[in-house]
């Protein structure tokens, strides 16, 4: 990290169509329209980084995020465009590609591609895939992305689709080279794979933050052991954030719990004392006023040497001025809170 790569901190969104008591989701175009505003607002505020996810199943809004990444384009100025994630498994590279390049073009230079096995299965049966070839579909159309990225045109063979031979992949992004992001859910062949190939790494902190330690060494190992550039790492992390502690756990309570049990059921039903486990310092929850945040951040990057932070916002159908609000706060407070820790952590 330097002065011309400070320490970046971004939102993103899945786009949960979350059900109210009685069983009705949010209606789709009413949380496009709220996702749009958060990117606005975002960039008016000064993050650095904007993402949206894909899911294909009707408790979600966004399953294309270019075409979302695209209507944010056109409404923002500075903020990077991110997919967080594109599931490559079930995807063809030569679109991701194509797709994320004519991103780059709308956006004159923004767009980014977080590549990911996919952590929900849906897409995999909706696109003809085989489970069973569940990692050999990533690796092999990882590879093709990176060379379509490096080389044009493009000669290529693998084991899930036809090959190329000369072929050219158009149009060609603003970008010298687009920006592909490994995400990884917590497996260390995924570390090492994400490092030996020198791209930049984003890990979902879900549980226990120090876990994750060894996985950030591990990548880092990787990256040295290749002979690559030093890599970057990303920390992705549930949130929200109010004027003081006590107001935001208030809030947030009820909504992250209905969030827990809609979108993560397996966890079981989180309680209040769970919840204030979840968000006490040594937790993977981010919720509390700004300078907990603060704090947490620069704990977390004390253990695993992130430069960029990711917060996932809107979760469990908080209202949509509790959102902006929680997103202003976080680019108003947080952000050059948490840059000037660090630049008199290096400095002092």
């Amino acid at each position: 990290m330097s002065a011309a790569n400070p320490f970046e901190i971004g939102i993103f969104t899945f786009g949960e169509l979350t059900r109210d008591a009685d069983g009705k989701p949010m209606d789709a175009a009413t949380r496009m329209r709220d996702i749009l505003e958060w990117a606005r607002v975002a960039d008016e505020a000064g993050l650095d980084v904007f993402g949206v996810g894909e899911h294909h199943s009707e408790d979600f809004a966004v399953s294309s995020p270019p075409v979302v990444l695209a209507a944010a384009a056109a409404q923002t100025r500075n903020i990077r465009l991110t997919s967080t994630v594109t599931v490559l498994s079930s995807a063809d590279p030569v679109r991701v590609f194509e797709d994320f390049a004519t991103l780059d073009l709308i956006s004159q230079g923004r767009a980014e591609i977080t590549a990911g096995r996919g952590a929900y299965l849906e897409s995999f049966p909706l696109f003809g895939q085989d489970l069973q070839r569940y990692d050999e579909y990533f690796e092999d159309k990882l590879e093709l992305l990176l060379k379509i990225r490096d080389e044009n045109p493009v000669s290529w063979a693998g084991t899930t689709r036809v090959p190329l031979h000369e072929a050219g992949i158009w149009p060609r992004p603003v970008q010298d080279a687009l920006p592909i992001w490994a995400a990884v859910g917590g497996t260390p062949a995924s570390a090492v794979r994400a490092g030996k190939l020198g791209l930049p790494l984003y890990l979902a902190i879900l549980g226990d933050p120090p876990r994750f330690a060894p996985l950030a060494e591990l990548y880092r190992r990787s990256v040295a052991g290749a002979g690559r550039e030093p890599g970057r790492i990303g920390v992705t992390s549930h949130f929200y954030v109010e004027e003081t502690s006590q107001g935001a756990r208030d809030t947030f309570f009820p909504h992250y719990s209905s969030y827990i049990g809609q979108n993560m059921p397996r966890t079981g039903r989180l309680d209040r004392a769970g919840f204030e486990a979840w968000a006490s310092p040594g937790g993977a929850l981010f919720a509390g006023s700004p300078a907990e945040i603060v704090e947490k951040i620069l704990w977390e990057h004390e253990i695993l040497g992130h430069t960029r932070f990711l917060a996932q916002v809107g979760l469990g159908g908080l209202s949509q001025a509790q959102t902006l609000r929680s997103i202003e706060l976080l680019a108003t407070e947080v952000l050059p809170a948490v840059r000037a820790a660090l630049k008199q952590y290096k400095t002092g």
